[in-house]
């Protein structure tokens, strides 16, 4: 059983789907580890590293020759696979809705993907979960980004001076970078307020010190939408929801917004009109940039000004915490295929629940119902 660790093509892209820890781990297994020089050059893992735990750091094609498993984080382009042999299986983050050519491509070249972002949210694929391990990260660098393009302090200061104001905080979405904001802007003494259509989350924001900021009245979703997320509300909700929005909106500081719905454009959550209403040297993080946005006006890769606002629309937020969460993103990978490995054939046998969920293609064909729709 040949595994191959590809060294990341995307722009800006500064991950590796594997490090020495989850190398060593996976050899354990009885697994061989071909790794692509410079794969973890940028996650500040060294190629002796890789050698030292025991895998074989070479050039692209000798990686790939002859492989079983090709671990990614963003599904590369399928001509940089050439040479790869029928039913090779390609685990990463495969972006299955936003690049299906690409996984035609996959079903083309006889290659079986696996998305690893379709991973169902049911507990024993909780350690497998790249979108919770990634977004835990870009919900704590969403605070830092806001606090270096923020012109004052987060906590209230009480000097000889006089008194420094503590930064409100508004986080919009309390899904896994949510709570991971409300976290970080409470430890670096913001006043946090929090909302999200899921009635259910009002409880996570007061345990973790925030006051939630939630329509009244009016239905939301009383639980968690379809595995774990949001869905579309009612006109009449998303009325209500705007005013009351645009009401606390004008008091904040700093917006995070991380509202995403699987397979759809990102919701529009904050107006230009809205924007205008905050003052000036205000900051907003939109971390639903790259799926459209959550805020008129955010522009992927730029932070932008309008109306004397900040909108800070960074792309690919968790590689910018590279070392973590690539460390992180590995074991999701190692997590997964250990959990089926067969010893008896010396490689994962998938089963149907999580299987089917992750499986984009096989013997040629797209095969993945959500695709198949």
């Amino acid at each position: 059983m040949k595994i191959a660790v590809l060294k990341e093509g995307a722009d800006g892209e500064r991950r590796v789907a594997a490090t020495p820890e989850t190398v060593k781990k996976f050899i354990q297994l009885g697994a061989e580890l071909a790794v692509e020089a410079g794969a973890g050059t940028d996650a500040s893992i060294a190629d002796q590293a890789y050698r030292d735990a025991g895998a074989a750091v070479v050039d692209r094609a000798t990686a790939l020759a002859g492989a079983d498993i090709i671990l990614g984080v963003q599904g590369p382009d399928p001509a940089s696979l050439a040479g790869v042999k029928p039913g090779a299986w390609l685990a990463a983050g495969l972006n299955p809705f936003g690049e299906r050519a690409r996984v035609d491509a996959y079903a083309a070249a006889g290659i079986e993907a696996l998305a690893m972002e379709f991973m169902p949210r049911i507990t024993r694929a909780q350690s497998m979960d790249i979108l919770s391990s990634q977004s835990n990260l870009s919900g704590y660098k969403a605070v830092l980004d806001a606090a270096g393009e923020y012109g004052r302090a987060f906590p209230m200061m009480m000097t000889a001076a006089g008194t420094v104001s503590a930064a409100k905080v508004f986080v919009m979405g309390v899904g896994v970078a949510g709570l991971q904001a409300i976290a970080t802007a409470r430890r670096l003494g913001a006043q946090v307020s929090a909302t999200d259509v899921r009635s259910a989350t009002k409880e996570q924001i007061l345990s973790l010190g925030a006051k939630p900021i939630f329509v009244e009245n009016v239905a939301g979703i009383e639980g968690e939408g379809s595995g774990g997320y949001a869905t579309e509300m009612s006109a009449e909700y998303q009325a209500a929801q705007a005013e009351l929005v645009s009401a606390h909106i004008a008091k904040q500081d700093i917006v995070i917004t991380t509202a995403l719905i699987p397979g759809r454009p990102a919701p529009r959550l904050i107006s230009d009109a809205q924007v205008a209403t905050m003052r000036a040297g205000s900051v907003i993080v939109d971390l639903a940039v790259e799926q459209g946005g959550n805020v008129e006006g955010a522009v992927p890769g730029e932070v932008v000004v309008r109306h004397g606002v900040k909108i800070v629309g960074h792309r690919n937020v968790p590689s910018r915490l590279a070392a973590d969460a690539s460390a992180l993103f590995s074991r999701n990978l190692f997590n997964f295929l250990s959990a089926f490995w067969d010893k008896e054939q010396g490689r994962p046998v998938l089963d149907e629940e999580i299987g089917d969920a992750v499986r984009l293609t096989r013997d040629g064909k797209v095969v993945n119902a959500r695709l198949l729709q």
